[in-house]
């Protein structure tokens, strides 16, 4: 009898465990323990198709290539078709889309409420990542609120606003005064007042390094410019690449109790398109891709990884009928026929001037520059190669990103980031 009275225990105790997993996983609000949000500025299908092609051939993967989920994203402004890099940003960071040129705010100049400062409301630590300056409008949408996009200010609001528990980019001088190698007119030595605040200071990947992941995380690391770097004759490997970046960040976030939100920002894949450059391009497009590996392989399985391009700009295409294994620099140059693979649609390498963008006088016209490199041309010049009306993409892994499918507005990405938080 007493042994039949324990079974039935038992039998009662798995039932109760069986209906409380029944009612954890169908009742209770489960939410992601960390959010990833990578930004890579230009980032839209024919960036990535081409990416595949310069690594490894036509038929490559990439790391987003895996990635469950993926939708088109409309990215127009409030007031133009085609956003500028702080309307679009502010649209994916407040939920809410602005006019260009505007930061956080709307049109009556009030401040809106961005994914940061939610994260900050819930508990969660906040870490912000660029391979620029952590002051350009991408990254400022997030913390800052603004009617330009003045660096000098946009430090002043990161070092006092207190949102911002990780911060790594790859500049410092709109932090510093002219005396300490910056440009900060107010002569007010940020980092020096951002290191009273209890926040460790770096500068090196050996400094990045060195901070201990079990550490409360309160961390700003300003590195130098890998070719700057290089042009100065210092070992470039002094400076965190992205992916290194990425992973530093997770192994600090960690450990808040309430999770984390982890902004990542690839800027120098728009420059390198600014510039006409498609191989730095290609090549900065790659790094963020690696990057995207890294937060897949240390976020772990219950993380949100969302991944998606802000405007696409230069109109870069490839042409003709490169073979199915070409890659790298067979794919930069000329073909057979003497005709450019890779070309742009505006920029500084075009081969005619026009309205605004006309060469000044005392310069040569770009179709009749010798000097000028037509490996990469563009249809027209402009000093900087022009935003485009194209769609951009997104891709995402994780609780909440079923909903990437079709084409969305880039203010749906805020929502799926806020409904995890």
């Amino acid at each position: 009898m007493k042994w039949r009275n324990q079974l039935l225990a038992l039998l009662c105790l798995l039932a109760f465990a069986g209906l409380g997993v029944l009612y954890f996983k169908h009742w209770v609000v489960q939410r992601s323990f960390g959010i990833i949000l990578m930004i890579g500025e230009g980032l839209g299908p024919e960036r990535i198709a081409l990416t595949r092609a310069y690594l490894g051939g036509a038929d490559n993967r990439l790391a987003v290539d895996t990635m469950v989920h993926s939708a088109l994203v409309k990215n127009y402004s409030k007031d133009f078709a085609v956003a500028d890099q702080a309307a679009a940003a502010t649209a994916i960071a407040t939920g809410v889309k602005v006019n260009n040129r505007a930061i956080s705010i709307d049109s009556n100049g009030k401040p809106i409420p961005t994914i940061v400062e939610l994260a900050r409301d819930s508990g969660r630590a906040v870490g912000l990542i660029s391979d620029k300056n952590l002051t350009n409008p991408t990254c400022a949408a997030f913390y800052a609120h603004s009617n330009n996009s003045d660096a000098d200010q946009m430090a002043l609001q990161f070092a006092e606003g207190g949102k911002i528990d990780i911060g790594l980019g790859a500049s410092a001088t709109e932090f510093l005064p002219p005396t300490k190698q910056g440009h900060r007119q107010d002569h007010r030595d940020l980092l020096l007042e951002m290191r009273g605040n209890g926040f460790d200071v770096v500068r090196t990947r050996a400094e990045l390094e060195a901070i201990p992941p079990w550490q409360r995380p309160k961390l700003f690391g300003a590195f130098g410019e890998k070719d700057s770097a290089r042009d100065s004759n210092q070992n470039w490997n002094d400076d965190a690449s992205l992916s290194d970046m990425v992973r530093k960040a997770i192994e600090l976030l960690q450990y808040n109790q309430s999770g984390y939100l982890l902004i990542v920002d690839a800027a120098r894949m728009r420059e390198a398109a600014e510039a006409n450059n498609a191989e730095k391009a290609l090549t900065e497009t790659a790094e963020f891709d690696r990057a995207v590996a890294t937060a897949h392989r240390y976020a772990g399985g219950r993380s949100t990884i969302i991944v998606c391009g802000d405007v696409a700009i230069g109109g870069l295409h490839a042409n003709g009928y490169p073979f199915r294994k070409d890659s790298g620099i067979a794919l930069i140059g000329l073909n057979p026929a003497g005709q450019p693979w890779l070309t742009w649609a505006t920029g500084p390498k075009g081969m005619q001037s026009y309205g605004a963008s006309k060469l000044s006088e005392n310069e040569p016209s770009p179709s009749a520059s010798p000097q000028k490199d037509q490996a990469q041309p563009a249809a027209f010049y402009a000093t900087s190669a022009l935003p485009t009306l194209e769609d951009v993409v997104v891709f995402g892994s994780g609780r909440g990103s079923e909903v990437l499918q079709g084409t969305i507005d880039n203010t749906d990405i805020f929502k799926i980031l806020r409904d995890e938080l």
